[in-house]
């Protein structure tokens, strides 16, 4: 996709968002159902993924793990908003790889350890990049990369989660 393809797709929709600000609140969705074992059917919309327990946790490794999920789900944003942004500023990316790793405590999930954190500690995002660009342009580029990715940005940000009973 070029630049004039990208902007044939987005301005109608950046035209729509700026007079009718509440057509760009949109609500997206997942959904699980609890399946075989300890084990959880995902819909996501293309395929249906099972998710299980970690092998670190007891699980056979024959499931995907929400862990590793919300590590692609970062990798997979953050390269699509990278070509996205590459794009629309003209930036000549001959390829780009996005590598996400992210520290878990064990002991924090399985209860051995009630001061041990749940949930990642700490999740490194590194861009490998091949292009000719000079350093200021690649430091743009990561920066606008940075703001737009929505998966991203809702990590580094404090968010409100509401949990209910149906």
């Amino acid at each position: 996709m070029d630049l004039i393809e990208l902007k044939r797709l987005q301005e109608p929709l950046k035209e729509k968002y700026r007079t009718d600000p509440d057509a760009a609140l949109i609500t997206l969705s997942a959904t699980s159902h609890c399946g075989e074992g300890v084990t959880c059917k995902i819909e996501t919309g293309k395929m249906m993924a099972e998710a299980g327990l970690h092998p670190a946790t007891g699980g056979d490794g024959l499931s995907v793990c929400s862990g590793d999920m919300l590590l692609e789900a970062l990798a997979a944003c953050a390269g699509v908003t990278l070509k996205a942004v590459a794009t629309s500023i003209n930036f000549s990316l001959q390829d780009a790889h996005i590598q996400v790793e992210g520290d878990l405590d064990f002991r924090g999930t399985l209860s051995v350890d009630r001061d041990a954190p749940v949930g990642f500690k700490d999740i490194r995002l590194r861009f490998q990049l091949e292009t000719d660009e000079p350093r200021e342009k690649i430091e743009t580029l990561i920066k606008l990369t940075e703001r737009y990715c929505v998966v991203y940005q809702t990590l580094i940000k404090a968010n409100t989660i509401s949990v209910s009973i149906n």
